[in-house]
């Protein structure tokens, strides 16, 4: 993969993951605290509906950026013959390594922000803290393994769709 390539992956990714992030983050949060063991009206309610939101903001551009520049250059160094189409596996394939990858800053940053949705009175900084303080780094990584599993069965589906109607739209302009 050239590095114009790489950067455009990466910039296009990271931009990319923050719109998206920042739009449907009110809806999170009332997911969220509809979930929360406490209840919706103690968790916030409709209260402080971007709570968490720093976290999110710092996390979405290195976590979509790392998720979009792994899968593009993981595409770029597996076999794929003398066509240019890419079968279905090495999307997969790189999907999944993408997700890996992706959730080493994604998981962070939900779990400081889940925790700020439910708890608007406190800052993202006192939230990082103290869960550094209390439960280490490994606090911060609760959920990885459940939350890549998630990620990659969806961006699988996706990418696999997106690849295989790319072909079909290759195929009938020849």
């Amino acid at each position: 993969m050239e590095p114009r390539q790489s950067w455009a992956a990466l910039a296009a990714g990271g931009v990319a993951g923050v719109c998206v992030d920042l739009i449907l983050f009110p809806l999170d949060t009332v997911k969220t605290r509809l979930q929360s063991p406490q209840g919706f009206r103690k968790a916030g309610g409709f209260r402080g509906i971007y709570a968490g939101v720093p976290s999110t903001a710092i996390g979405s551009f290195p976590n979509a950026a790392a998720f979009f520049i792994t899968y593009e250059n993981v595409k770029s160094v597996l076999p794929h013959g003398s066509s240019s189409y890419l079968s279905p596996a090495t999307h997969m394939v790189a999907a999944s390594l993408g997700e890996v990858v992706a959730c080493l800053i994604r998981v962070p940053s939900e779990v400081v922000k889940q925790r700020a949705q439910v708890s608007p009175s406190s800052s993202t900084l006192r939230i990082l803290s103290h869960t550094l303080y209390h439960e280490g780094i490994q606090g911060l990584y609760r959920g990885y393994k459940s939350t890549v599993l998630r990620e990659d069965v969806y961006n699988q589906d996706v990418l696999v769709e997106h690849s295989l109607a790319q072909a079909r739209e290759i195929s009938a302009v020849r």
